[in-house]
């Protein structure tokens, strides 16, 4: 049986076909994304914009980008409340606290069942009850602070004790009409609207609550601030106010200190909280609106 020679391909300059010499490099990456055209824009937000784009795809960064984004977002969801650590933090800064729960069981139960994050268990109820009789509160309390995990305790870990101490402070300074604080309640597997019965069960006057708010794909440590007058079981979002995204990325501790304090002097002055009670705090004393308002040939008559 004869063997046919293998045809062997010539190359100039004498080297073989598998030669490092002749094998492609790799194409830069960079040169395969075409950038929009507006990407300068993105340093004014950390919204997911002006991307650019791989052929018809996302570029792999922006991929990965957000496949982190989103696994940040499910851990903030999933975070165990650290309940214990917020109370020695209050307590050290010489403001008792409350532990309690919510009617869900577990984080499953909450997530599934968003009513029962509604309400206080009711062993919670019966420590509310039995903490007033031992109390004996003489003279209710003017405000109520909840602190609560709600769909990202780890927006309530690095927010609620700053903010806290920025809104006493600012507190402290209504020295003709100070403010009597009730315990800080510490609320597990808790909604918004918990705040309400722990207010109303406290005989409070108003009720504060700190909330981790629904994480974003930017912001998985973003916390919510809702407050009531009169708080008791039944409120809905309209009787409520809210201050959204406290975060070191969003509005600062002290800038959100600042609108709550304002809020709560008003709610105080008229007896109201929710769509009857705006956020007129940027635009200054009365008696600047209403020179800038004869300014613009506006008559405003002060009453």
């Amino acid at each position: 049986m004869s063997t046919q020679p293998v045809p062997v391909t010539s190359i100039p300059d004498g080297s073989a076909p598998d030669s490092p010499a002749h094998v492609a490099s790799a194409q830069n990456p960079a040169t395969l994304v075409t950038p929009a055209p507006w990407s300068t824009l993105k340093r004014f937000t950390d919204a997911r914009i002006a991307l650019g784009r791989a052929g018809h795809s996302l570029p792999t960064a922006a991929h990965l980008d957000f496949q982190l984004a989103h696994a940040q977002a499910r851990d903030a969801v999933h975070l165990p409340f650290d309940a214990a650590g917020l109370a020695a933090e209050l307590e050290r800064a010489g403001l008792p606290t409350l532990h309690l729960h919510s009617a869900a069981a577990d984080r499953n139960t909450y997530l599934q069942r968003p009513d029962l994050g509604r309400r206080l268990s009711a062993p919670s109820l019966q420590a509310l009850s039995h903490y007033m009789a031992k109390a004996r509160v003489a003279v209710p309390y003017d405000l109520a602070v909840v602190v609560a995990d709600g769909l990202s305790a780890l927006a309530v870990h690095q927010n609620a004790v700053p903010l806290i101490a920025a809104l006493r402070e600012r507190l402290q300074s209504d020295t003709q009409a100070p403010w009597r604080l009730a315990p800080v309640a510490l609320v597990e597997q808790a909604r918004v609207a918990v705040g309400d019965e722990v207010g109303q069960a406290l005989g409070a006057r108003a009720v504060v609550v700190l909330i981790g708010e629904r994480p974003g794909l930017s912001s998985p440590d973003s916390m919510g601030i809702y407050l009531s007058w009169a708080p008791r079981v039944g409120l809905t979002d309209a009787q409520r106010n809210c201050i959204s995204n406290v975060r070191p990325a969003g509005l600062g501790v002290d800038a959100a200190a600042y609108k709550l304090h304002y809020l709560l002097g008003r709610a105080s002055s008229l007896g109201i909280t929710g769509v009857g009670l705006k956020d007129d705090s940027a635009l200054g004393a009365t008696d600047g609106l209403v020179s800038s308002a004869r300014q613009l040939g506006v008559y405003v008559w002060k009453g």
